[in-house]
């Protein structure tokens, strides 16, 4: 078996099907077996895929398990040489699979490969990524020190870590979830993804062990259409305006978390602590920042009241989670 294709499902049914087709019609040169791993949807996704797809291997987690634990239980029972983690909201286009296998074979130093991923327009989408020292990105989105830190990098002309577009192929420190192509044999040495992390981060925490076992490359040949939205789109968007509003809203809370469960586990302590004290520092300039722009600035504002009560909120639940991370303690950060 060449390749084994994981692909979560938690309630898209649609999703998969759209997906899995995709995958049949345009992979033709290399013997592939399809895992799909239900994260307890209790959807007709199973007799809809079974129906049309009947060779597909079917794991049910019994839970809402997330992304690192239901991928982690797909490549346990992995057959192939190796392994792709595929997003459900994916379609595969023009040999995506088939090109990128081949591009994989030929890079002898490369351990794991991604593609060009596309918007639904045919628009380039980030791919990848490099790491920036102690994960200071994370803060980019914070509506006022977020700025001052954006501005200071813009000062000293730091790289802009993502990578939307691709030419020929670029070496990357990490690569977008949605679609990461690895060797399985690396698996061995690596390990798989860290099933402390429920939702976001862990793709990149992952890469880090990757890139200790050779290269990760993005090429520019492959392309696949990620839909987004029904899985972490706006995660990954440039938008500093939509960034932000990660900062407040419920899914915040769990990207928040994991970015800061991952940055203890890559960059340590010392990293860790400095990042949620400016965390925690936003509050009163966030407070005082808006209050400015109400009194000398005719109440315009990007934000409201309302985003920095929802911003304490989220720090709270952040600092629920504080010490267990500092101690680096095993634990599931599922964020309610």
């Amino acid at each position: 078996m060449d390749l084994s294709i994981i692909i979560i499902n938690y309630k898209s049914a649609k999703l998969v099907m759209d997906c899995v087709g995709s995958i049949y019609r345009q992979t033709n040169q290399y013997s592939f077996e399809i895992i799909i791993v239900d994260n307890d949807s209790k959807d007709d996704c199973e007799e809809k895929v079974m129906t049309a797809f009947p060779k597909t291997r079917w794991l049910q987690t019994g839970y809402n398990a997330g992304f690192a634990r239901a991928n982690n239980a797909g490549i346990r029972i992995a057959k192939g040489e190796y392994v792709l983690i595929l997003n459900a909201d994916t379609i595969i286009t023009n040999g995506a699979i088939d090109k990128s296998i081949a591009l994989i074979k030929q890079a002898t130093n490369a351990v794991g490969c991604g593609v060009q991923l596309l918007n639904t327009d045919g628009s380039n989408q980030i791919s990848g990524a490099h790491f920036v020292k102690g994960g200071l990105n994370t803060l980019l989105p914070l509506p006022y020190l977020g700025k001052l830190i954006r501005y200071l990098g813009y000062r000293f002309k730091s790289t802009i870590p993502s990578v939307q577009t691709i030419n020929d192929k670029i070496e990357v420190d990490w690569i977008v979830g949605a679609y990461i192509l690895v060797k399985k044999e690396t698996l061995q040495k690596s390990g798989l993804m860290d099933e402390d992390f429920f939702m976001y981060a862990e793709e990149i925490e992952w890469c880090g062990r990757l890139r200790k076992q050779g290269k990760l490359y993005l090429f520019a040949g492959p392309k696949v259409i990620h839909i987004g939205g029904g899985t972490s789109s706006d995660y990954y968007t440039t938008a500093e305006t939509e960034n932000s509003k990660n900062l407040w809203n419920k899914k915040g809370r769990q990207i928040m978390v994991s970015n800061m469960l991952r940055i203890r586990k890559q960059f340590g302590v010392g990293w860790f602590l400095f990042i949620a004290g400016i965390y925690v520092f936003e509050i009163p300039v966030f407070f005082f920042g808006l209050l400015v722009n109400k009194i000398f600035n005719g109440g315009k504002s990007l934000y409201s009241w309302t985003n920095v009560i929802d911003y304490v909120k989220n720090i709270g639940v952040l600092l629920r989670y504080f010490f267990t991370m500092l101690l680096n303690k095993p634990f599931f950060y599922k964020v309610a």
